[in-house]
């Protein structure tokens, strides 16, 4: 076996470092999207062990949406890539490129066993070139197909080395090449099919035979004339040994996939679902579409399902001539490589074996698949092709006369075919420009109409993706999915009622419910979203509300197990008031998936409702304990934590609001509670930082500007208030309680009673019946002298709190004032402290206020259709109950209420001795 040289493989990467070296530009498309973004395994919270027990898509394989596509190898992969970059694209398709020059290189190596070293060389660098690579290579999934690939190669390359001198059999690596075909299988299905190549190189490469003289040899056998050679009983034992192991992997793979077969709709493979001979001829017709595409890689396609090929429904089709032609074509190249011996004929037959062998899975011949076309499977494949055309190359430049032609030819073709990938790796660059050049290629495929509509709806441009999903609607007119994108599109424009006439026209094309038979063997399940959006749509309507919860329920009786639909109902109840029901609705969801964090953060709010909030805190910690980032739970439990009022809770509700501020960086809120629990735990200078970052990031944050100032007058610096409480009033010009402390602080600290008066009076024609700002009001009369007015306004403010005791007695002290006209020295009401009291007193309610607006409950709804791009959760508000004020808190305010009353009651005692 001749070994690869220093400049052949420097030749290799320096060649495929030319053709892809703009890949890296490209982001994540496509199948990217759920198998990167989307796919939780990635994460190091992720367990290793669900690596093993999860489809390619990060979906448990017990589920009946998963694609029973298992490549725990492939996926660590991309583990590593999110360990080091996360989801830096970049590293993803360096590595992808990486791997494609590795499989290159090993497939040189392989080629020098049937090929002389330089036309081994044409063959790996037609392979490395070859535009239909682009979709393995470009595609970060592809992945799967590159790595599937190297252990392939390396399966096959140990298993030519078990036949040791005189046809012995060396077992070292047959053993290896079981591993390595163990691992090419976890990295890609496919890889199991590298046994079949290797008992077809030890029968008729290793061991030298032909058909004829194997049957020959077998007719002997049975006509009792001879008996089995002892090269061939080794033979047989290392095939027996191949093929039993092959068998176990095959039983291993089915116990995965619990013996169930993914589930696909007409929409992903028309055929599959096809009477015959329809479904046969077109299965058949595929075939030499494949080769098509590998012989003329001009028109690729990133979605090949759907009407993109018509059925071939009749033996008259024009179609079924390419069909035989192909047949023909292949019949004629295995019968010379089975019939005759030869260098030529064991080339030509092991590369027949690596077109053949590996595309068998995907063929659909035996068992349907989820697509109609896909160029990623042709990797493989691919390899034999470009053995055949070096091979035929090297026969052609062999001859003298056609020696010039083959060359120019040759480097014709390599050029064309590197220009090509070099230019179509830029359609892989957005979902819009790859969806974009799949429809120049066919316009017949309503998914690709919708995709460029996710793609402009991604990037909020709803007016043209309205445009691309009706088209999709109307190249598929029964397609469930282009209807739902519709409604979607037109509520994104609040166009309403066109938004429920589409989801009406999508749920009308619903099968009706068939008694005994399951629901998603008929329309995919994700379909069943059309009764979700249509219920999340109608119920912003609160006379539609029992309907809303009809639609819910329908989607439960079609299908029990239907996850989305508990979710959404529970949520639909909390706003109905019905928090009971809504916690039956979120443990009837968490039956079907306890592992689901935004469940366990539903329930916590619904316990909130039911005034429970040792439960609520609870399952807010199983939130947590799933999903330690979980930031709607790091805040609310902080905040649940923070006003239960035990001050053991504080320094955990303290690190929950650091670690979400970690994730929220630029959320005021976490700040904002941040500096209001270090206001509980007396640590001013902390809880000013915190709140100046919080009015940092939002200026107009009204209850962050009026807590710091109120923190200012607490802590004696009145004066830092007064800038703080002119922001809040110039944002909220009618905000009472910074006018009153505004006002506090300009009369007794800045002596300006005609700033105070204005705020006072301020406050009176936005609430003439605010006791505060009218008793304040009255002291700024007394302050003036004006006693016939503080009198009057004394006997007003009485009247609206005639309980108050202290507007008595300093309307007392003005009467007394008023009949002793004689007195040269007047005192001074006070004025700061009710109404500093009363402004801490309602401090309080803004807090809470504050705080109740993080808590919503998550739900996913509108999902898209035709696209592995899933949409992420949205989030809906519930209404909350100002929770009541803790212990300590109504403490403080009676110290400080009993100090003004004493400072009051002081005061008096002066006037009267005057």
């Amino acid at each position: 076996m001749a070994d690869v040289s220093l400049k052949e493989a420097a030749l290799i990467v320096g060649v495929v470092a030319a053709c892809y070296w703009n890949s890296l530009f490209c982001g994540f498309v496509f199948d990217d999207v759920s198998a990167i973004l989307d796919n939780k395994d990635l994460h190091p919270s992720t367990p290793l062990r669900n690596l093993f027990q999860n489809d390619f898509w990060g979906t448990p394989m017990s589920e009946e949406r998963s694609h029973k596509s298992y490549r725990p190898l492939t996926v660590l992969t991309f583990r590593l890539n999110y360990l080091f970059s996360e989801l830096n694209a970049v590293s993803y398709h360096f590595l992808n490129l990486v791997f494609h020059v590795v499989v290159c290189i090993v497939f040189l190596k392989v080629c020098k066993l049937f090929l002389d070293s330089r036309s081994s060389v044409v063959a790996s660098l037609l392979f490395a070139v070859h535009p239909i690579h682009t979709e393995a290579v470009t595609g970060v999934v592809g992945r799967a197909e590159l790595l599937s690939s190297i252990f392939f190669l390396a399966a096959f390359l140990s298993y030519t080395k078990s036949k040791g001198p005189d046809n012995t059999i060396v077992w070292t690596p047959i053993a290896v090449t079981v591993f390595l075909v163990a691992v090419a299988t976890l990295c890609k299905e496919q890889g199991i099919t590298v046994v079949g190549i290797c008992c077809v190189y030890e029968v008729f490469i290793a061991q030298g035979y032909t058909l004829p003289a194997l049957l020959d040899t077998a007719v002997q056998i049975l006509q009792g004339k001879g008996s089995i050679p002892f090269s061939m009983l080794q033979t047989l034992l290392k095939l027996i040994v191949l093929m039993f192991s092959t068998l176990l992997l095959v039983v291993v793979r089915v116990q995965v996939i619990q013996s169930q077969l993914p589930v696909f709709t007409r929409f992903d493979n028309p055929a599959a679902v096809s009477p015959s001979p329809a479904r046969q001829l077109t299965f058949n017709y595929l075939l030499p579409v494949n080769a098509w595409l590998l012989l003329n890689p001009s028109e690729l396609c990133c979605d090949w399902t759907m009407g993109t090929i018509p059925l071939v429904e009749s033996l008259l089709d024009v179609r079924n001539i390419a069909t035989l032609t192909f047949f023909f074509f292949l019949g004629s190249l295995m019968v010379f490589s089975l019939r005759y011996p030869g260098d030529s004929s064991k080339t030509v037959l092991m590369a027949l074996c690596l077109i053949v062998l590996p595309f068998i899975p995907a063929s659909n011949l035996f068992f349907p698949v989820g697509f109609v076309v896909a160029e990623r499977v042709l990797y493989v494949p691919s390899m034999g092709f470009c053995i055949l055309v070096a091979h035929g190359w090297k026969k052609l430049s062999n001859k003298s006369v056609l020696r010039k032609i083959s060359w120019i030819c040759l480097a014709a073709v390599l050029f064309t075919h590197a220009l090509k990938t070099l230019h179509r790796n830029w359609d892989w660059e957005s979902e819009y420009t790859l969806f974009m050049s799949a429809l120049k290629v066919n316009k017949n495929n309503a998914k690709l109409w919708n995709n460029v509509g996710h793609a402009l709806e991604n990037e909020k441009n709803f007016e043209r993706a309205l445009q691309f999903f009706i088209q999709a609607t109307q190249v598929q007119p029964d397609d469930i999915g282009a209807h739902m994108n519709v409604g979607r599109t037109y509520k994104n424009l609040n166009k309403t009622k066109e938004a429920e006439e589409s989801y009406m026209i999508a749920k009308s094309l619903m099968p009706q419910i068939i008694p005994g038979k399951k629901y998603a063997a008929r329309v995919a399940p994700n379909h069943l979203n059309v009764y979700i959006n249509l219920a999340n749509l109608i119920r912003a309507n609160e006379s539609r509300l029992e309907e809303a919860d009809q639609l819910y329920r329908q989607a439960i009786s079609m299908r029990p197990d239907f996850k989305q639909a508990y979710i959404s109902r529970g949520e639909l109840l909390l706003k109905m008031n019905k928090p009971l029901k809504a916690k039956e609705a979120y443990l009837r969801a968490l039956e079907l998936d306890r592992t689901n964090a935004d469940l366990w953060y539903n329930l916590a709010i619904v316990y909130i409702e039911l005034k429970d909030p040792t439960e609520a805190l609870k399952n807010f910690n199983q939130a947590l304990e799933l999903n330690p980032t979980h930031k709607l739970a790091l805040f609310n439990s902080a905040l649940l934590m923070q006003e239960s009022g035990d001050a053991r809770l504080r320094p955990e509700a303290k690190q929950r609001l650091l670690h979400y501020v970690k994730e929220e960086p630029e959320d005021s809120n976490g700040y904002f509670n941040l500096g209001m629990l270090a206001m509980d735990d007396k640590k001013d200078l902390e809880a000013e930082a915190w709140m100046k970052k919080a009015i940092r990031l939002q200026p107009n944050f009204r209850s962050a500007l009026f807590n710091l100032a109120l923190l200012y007058s607490q802590t004696g610096k009145e004066l830092m208030a007064l800038p703080v409480l002119e922001d809040l009033l110039r944002y909220y010009p009618d905000h009472t309680k910074g006018l009153i402390l505004k006002g506090d602080i300009l009369m007794n600290q800045k002596k300006d009673i005609v700033g105070a008066k204005m705020c006072f009076e301020k406050i009176l024609e936005l609430d003439p019946n605010n006791v505060q700002g009218k008793h304040n009001l009255c002291v700024v009369y007394f302050e003036e002298k004006d006693l016939i007015k503080a009198e009057k306004c004394l006997v007003e403010t009485l009247a609206l709190a005639p309980h108050e005791e202290y507007i008595q007695r300093h309307l007392n002290i003005v009467r007394s004032k008023i009949a002793s006209l004689g007195a040269m020295e007047q005192s001074s009401l006070p004025s700061d402290g009710t109404a500093a009291t009363e402004a801490k007193k309602n401090s309080f309610q803004n807090l809470k206020e504050a705080k109740s607006e993080k808590r919503i409950t998550q739900s996913t709804v509108d999902n898209k259709e035709h696209s592995k791009n899933k949409k992420p959760t949205e989030k809906s508000s519930v209404d909350k109950e100002t929770p009541k004020k803790s212990t300590k808190e109504i403490k403080d305010i009676e110290k400080k209420r009993v100090a003004a009353l004493k400072r009051l009651e002081e005061i008096e005692r002066i006037l009267n001795g005057e």
